[in-house]
């Protein structure tokens, strides 16, 4: 694609536009993850084509996910045998996504969006942050599992993204029984890789605009970092109605672009 597609406003009015809501969306990460659930929205809102919005946020979203993984690595909640095994299945399913969403054209991508945003509200208005933690599983069970659940959502991560890093800690911590802090752990070096070979897939397309990408990342560090210290004050009430909030724009967006 050349340039004139995706050049609809000038660079300050999409990093105007981007940058905030990139804040706000590694502020809300940090918090009870889904901040995806606002940065993809945030690329849209400037104006970026789909494509080019999926490989730029997945750049900005790529250095945030790397700080949080360090930190979680650095705390020892990553057990490194399994979370292995989840990365190589992650990878697999991320670059699979990545290719299937190069495939759908932008009209037909949005109407898919246009499916999953309710069921993603509903999921953020329903759903339950945290869960009980339950008896291991055997050994082989747990790492089949949790490579099962790996390769599932890393494939909906790099198809679209939203929500994963939230759906991964909760299904490692339902179905496969790991302890909070260790779900949050592999949910994040899954997380990380799925990001980095849907990365791969965009940057090999041309679809990653660096300028704006390396600005927002930014951003998502300030607000990753805030969103970390204001969980340790209780911050996270505020979270539910701002993702809903934003979900609900981007869904009257969409309409009136595909209507």
């Amino acid at each position: 694609m050349g340039p004139n597609l995706y050049q609809a406003l000038p660079f300050w009015q999409q990093a105007a536009i981007v940058c905030p809501l990139i804040f706000l969306g590694g502020f809300v990460d940090a918090i009870t993850g889904g901040g995806g659930l606002i940065t993809l929205p945030a690329y849209l809102f400037a104006g970026l084509p789909v494509h080019f919005a999926l490989g730029t946020n997945k750049l900005s979203s790529c250095i945030g996910t790397a700080l949080t993984t360090a930190r979680y690595a650095r705390a020892g909640f990553i057990p490194w045998k399994l979370a292995c095994l989840c990365v190589a299945a992650s990878l697999m399913g991320s670059n699979l996504g990545a290719h299937l969403a190069l495939f759908l054209n932008d009209r037909i991508f949005k109407f898919v969006m246009l499916f999953l945003l309710p069921v993603t509200a509903l999921y953020v208005l329903k759903g339950r942050a945290l869960v009980h933690q339950r008896p291991p599983l055997p050994q082989a069970r747990t790492v089949l599992t949790s490579a099962a659940i790996a390769f599932a959502l890393g494939a909906y991560d790099g198809f679209y993204g939203p929500g994963a890093g939230t759906f991964m800690l909760l299904l490692l911590a339902a179905a496969a029984h790991l302890s909070l802090n260790t779900a949050n752990g592999v949910a994040k070096s899954i997380n990380m890789a799925s990001n980095l070979a849907a990365l791969t897939v965009f940057l090999i397309n041309g679809r990653v605009l660096f300028p704006l990408g390396l600005l927002a990342a930014c951003f998502g560090l300030a607000g990753n970092y805030l969103g970390a210290r204001s969980f340790e004050h209780g911050g996270a009430r505020a979270v539910k109605p701002i993702m809903l909030t934003v979900l609900a724009i981007f869904f009257v967006s969409l309409l009136r672009d595909l209507f």
